[in-house]
């Protein structure tokens, strides 16, 4: 072997070494789930932010670049992304990355969902006939879902397969203990009703046995009426909810005014990481969940 080629493949070796997997992310939950697992060997990015409804977004031009040079998709799914992700995927022309390519990952069909419904008329608003898209906010769903996101990683970048396998293994210790110490914690929480902005909250409802009395959305995806608000009012003047949630995106009006009508202290909950100055990652997220609801209903 001659000198040139040992120079060559002494600079190609260390680029091989160094080969990682880029990430395109639906949701900021699964940048972050990607980065936990894969460290520096993942470079991540978020097609959406936390003050932005994941259900309408732009299929904006950098997106699209973003997206044509991914080696891995994962977003929640359930039509979740129905609005934007098709678009984005058919102007991307990455075949790598399609739906049903091991570049592809649906989130929640990794884990139950739940709510799915037959009626599929736009009439009834935004609703969801696979199921509710919004499950992260159950930490045991993240679990699950971080076991298929690693074996996706180590398909896709053999060569670092041990790197995925051992940040995946590190996580979940660290992510079971996490879960050991919120459910001790907000133990107090069980049946505490609470009135949502919109149906984004049943998985953690039912991680921490919540119960959801109302929402302020008559029709799912649709801006709260006064008609609607008026009836919540007199249904709930003398009690029956102890917080009422809404996310960061949504607008604060309905929540307040509710709020001020009943005495119903009205919170926000932070739906992904980002969502608040203290949810800067997923375990922040959940301990910041849990400490705004305690604070309010405690």
């Amino acid at each position: 072997m001659n000198s040139t080629r040992i120079a060559l493949l002494a600079m190609l070796l260390p680029i091989a070494a160094e080969a990682d997997i880029s990430v395109f992310a639906c949701e900021p939950e699964w940048a972050a789930l990607a980065t936990e697992i894969g460290g520096a060997k993942v470079t991540t990015y978020s097609a959406t932010n936390a003050l932005q409804d994941p259900h309408y977004i732009q299929a904006r031009p950098s997106l699209i670049a973003k997206l044509r040079t991914a080696d891995l998709v994962i977003c929640s799914g359930a039509d979740l992304e129905i609005g934007w992700l098709p678009m984005l995927l058919q102007k991307a022309n990455n075949w790598t990355v399609m739906p049903g390519s091991s570049g592809f990952l649906e989130a929640s069909s990794m884990v139950e969902r739940v709510d799915a419904t037959a009626n599929v008329d736009r009439a009834s608003g935004d609703i969801h006939p696979m199921g509710n898209p919004h499950v992260q906010t159950n930490p045991h769903n993240i679990a699950a879902i971080a076991i298929v996101l690693a074996d996706r990683m180590r398909e896709l970048d053999v060569a670092n397969a041990a790197i995925y396998a051992a940040g995946l293994a590190e996580f979940q210790s660290r992510w079971a203990a996490a879960i050991l110490q919120r459910e001790s914690r907000a133990s107090g929480l069980k049946g505490k009703q609470v009135i949502t902005h919109h149906k984004s909250w049943v998985y953690l409802e039912r991680w921490l046995g919540l119960v959801e009395v109302a929402n302020l959305e008559e029709i799912p995806g649709l801006p709260p009426t006064a008609g609607h608000l008026g009836r919540l009012v007199a249904r709930f003047e003398n009690g029956g909810a102890d917080v009422i949630i809404r996310s960061p995106y949504q607008d604060d009006r309905a929540s307040e005014w509710l709020a001020e009508r009943t005495g119903i202290t009205a919170i926000v909950l932070p739906l992904t990481v980002g969502g608040t100055d203290e949810a800067t990652d997923l375990f922040q997220l959940f301990d910041d969940i849990i400490e705004r609801l305690l604070g309010a209903t405690l």
